[in-house]
């Protein structure tokens, strides 16, 4: 049906309800048994045609990761903006609290991993010797934590904001606890090659949380349902579109991060992948046309031009 104009589409909904409406009444008429049985067969292939689900083709699923997600990323930046603010808020509460209090920092990680730090021992050594199964246990953490941060923001975002705000202050305290015993760069130089892509990528699915969140507590002057379809279009684009990154992410921790070169390497590869893919959130698709798929409410609940939508590329 893709290849149908929009007279062709009006047609054929109108010969649809036509013949759904002949084929009522064939079925009163026991005569009509044989006319029955053919309108049926005829209205059972057209509600295939209609309903069928389209196959993804290659081509469209390269369109989607090269313009349709940075179109949606960049319509919707504010989201994943306040969702890395909620992190920046929780880190920063974390060294407070480490400050005021370094038992927090035992309360929060655990003794064994307290032990850990205070002998200098960097626990991502086990990484090393299951490199394969380190690097699919990391994938599938980071899919639960992104997609944990998408989906609760269906608790109108209070979920996704928790999520958030715990990572930033679970961070934090571990920065601050390999800090006092001088592991700072022995961390840093681990986190940078994957957490470059890792990091943005859980910030983008916070902010997925976010935007459906918003359906539900601002729907404005559409009912809720329907406002929280239209914020849900885009918010699972996003998610789609970070599924990638956390793929490459794990596979960077489970093999680059934890070998033993110069950190000064491991930061120059961090700096490149993200300026890379701050590149590709902000140029790739510009040149592509685009078309609002479903429009999503602006700040007053009535759909407006100044609002993120999700869109889909011509």
């Amino acid at each position: 049906m893709s290849g149908f104009t929009h007279d062709e589409l009006r047609d054929f909904a109108l010969l649809y309800r036509q013949t759904a409406a002949d084929l009522a009444a064939a079925r009163e008429h026991r005569a009509d048994a044989q006319l029955a049985a053919y309108l049926n067969g005829l209205l059972g292939r057209a509600h295939n045609v209609i309903y069928a689900a389209a196959p993804r083709r290659p081509r469209s699923i390269l369109a989607f990761y090269t313009r349709t997600f940075p179109q949606i990323f960049r319509a919707t930046w504010r989201y994943t903006a306040a969702a890395a603010g909620i992190f920046l808020l929780g880190s920063l509460l974390g060294v407070a609290a480490c400050l005021a209090d370094p038992g927090f920092e035992r309360f929060l990680l655990g003794g064994e991993m307290m032990d850990t730090i205070h002998r200098r021992e960097m626990w991502t050594h086990s990484i090393i010797a299951v490199k394969p199964l380190a690097s699919s246990a990391i994938l599938t953490n980071n899919l639960s934590v992104s997609f944990a941060a998408f989906a609760l923001g269906i608790t109108a975002g209070v979920g996704t904001t928790w999520i958030m705000f715990f990572n930033g202050v679970l961070i934090s305290v571990v920065a601050a606890a390999c800090y006092r015993v001088g592991m700072g760069t022995a961390l840093w130089s681990f986190v940078a090659p994957h957490g470059s892509l890792e990091l943005p990528a859980i910030f983008i699915a916070g902010g997925a949380g976010l935007l459906l969140g918003r359906g539900l507590i601002a729907p404005g002057t559409l009912p809720r349902r329907e406002a929280l379809r239209l914020h849900a279009a885009g918010a699972v684009r996003l998610v789609m579109g970070i599924v990638p990154l956390l793929v490459i992410a794990g596979v960077i921790e489970g093999f680059i991060s934890p070998i033993a070169i110069s950190p000064a390497v491991k930061f120059v590869i961090g700096g490149s992948l993200l300026v890379l893919l701050a590149l590709y959130l902000l140029r790739a698709g510009t040149q592509a046309k685009t078309v609002p798929h479903s429009r999503i409410p602006n700040s007053q609940g009535a759909p407006g031009h100044t609002s993120p939508r999700s869109f889909v590329s011509r």
